[in-house]
């Protein structure tokens, strides 16, 4: 393992107040994705709308790099040029997911545990070839007012995220440390916040445990929030104060850079929410406290690409309408991570 070279990897993700473009959905999800906006759910409609968002130009302005999943990692542009030569001419460091997604629990039918550890090692050693440079694993985990997530719960998905990384280390491969605590549900911000350190707490436990260098990772956890069906939530800035409370209290400083997920968050909320955690420290009497130990950024999903999907609804010629629309939300969480995100910004 060269150390010294993940921990540069890391360092890039994160420099220069860029995020991560996430377009790892599995094909169902993303078929699901396409259904509900009437594309044809095709493999060849998968890759042409992969496609449109790697050849964005000027995407690398904001994006340092996107996570890709297995069929992308595969695919190419009509005139066979790899989508991997695709990013990496375009300026955009190569990720992939390698988990095989979240089963049921056993004994426990309200929770999740990420599977795909089995076969791990050789498939991070192909993805590498292939020339990825860094892997996601999301862990997921469900909360209500008091019993869940269950300690069983917490620990099967960080000694999996702890195995996950030592393996992607051992491969050259920085990982993406992915534990979402899930919106879902009528649970308070305070909840969320106890629930979240829990885990965060295990998470690095588990890390420690495992041997994994905590200077050549990348963690990707969820903002401090409300449940959706909660009556109250909470505003941008109570967001930001609780997040990172959170983060301060259980991440360690080696850590180089924290990338938010979205979690289902709208591009507008999940800007906003991001410009407050950063709009706290450009201010001249920093009355929240001193300026984080990592750099904070933003790795998302649908908060980037929903609108651009919309737009495009598998139509050719709508192609360029579409990728506008995704630079637009790149800009704006760009514009986020230097406190100067506004409703301006949305208009312009």
């Amino acid at each position: 393992m060269n150390t010294l070279a993940l921990i540069k990897t890391a360092q890039a993700l994160v420099a220069n107040r860029k995020g991560l473009l996430a377009m790892d959905e599995s094909n169902g999800t993303c078929n699901l994705r396409f259904a509900a906006v009437g594309i044809a759910q095709t493999v060849e409609m998968r890759r042409e709308w992969r496609e449109l968002l790697l050849t964005a130009p000027g995407l690398s302005d904001c994006i340092s790099g996107v996570i890709l999943y297995d069929e992308t990692l595969r695919q190419s542009k009509p005139d066979g040029t790899p989508f991997v030569q695709v990013a990496h001419d375009a300026g955009l460091m190569i990720g992939i997911k390698v988990d095989t997604g979240a089963k049921a629990l056993a004994g426990r039918p309200d929770e999740k545990v990420t599977e795909g550890l089995d076969g791990l090692r050789e498939r991070l050693q192909a993805y590498a070839a292939l020339g990825a440079q860094f892997a996601k694993w999301r862990g997921v985990f469900a909360v209500d007012d008091g019993h869940l997530p269950s300690g069983a719960c917490i620990e099967a998905n960080t000694h999996a995220l702890g195995r996950y990384a030592a393996l992607c280390q051992e491969a050259g491969l920085v990982p993406i440390i992915e534990p979402e605590v899930l919106m879902d549900g009528s649970h308070t911000q305070a909840r969320c916040q106890a629930v979240t350190e829990a885990v965060l707490r295990g998470v690095f436990e588990q890390l420690t445990r495992q041997g994994v260098a905590l200077e050549a990772l990348i963690l990707k956890p969820n903002m401090v929030v409300a449940g959706l069906e909660c009556a109250a939530q909470n505003t941008a800035a109570e967001v930001a104060q609780a997040t990172l409370q959170c983060l301060r209290r259980a991440v360690p400083a080696a850590v180089p850079g924290v990338m938010f997920l979205s979690g289902g968050q709208s591009g507008e909320l999940a800007s906003s929410r991001l410009n407050a955690m950063h709009a706290v420290h450009v201010a001249a009497d920093r009355r929240e406290g001193p300026s984080p130990p990592w750099p904070l950024s933003f790795s998302f999903a649908r908060a980037l690409q929903h609108p651009a999907l919309g737009i495009w609804s598998g139509q050719s010629a709508n192609r360029v309408a579409a990728q506008q629309a995704l630079l637009k939300r790149a800009r704006c969480n760009r514009a986020a991570l230097l406190g100067d995100y506004s409703a301006a910004m949305e208009r312009s």
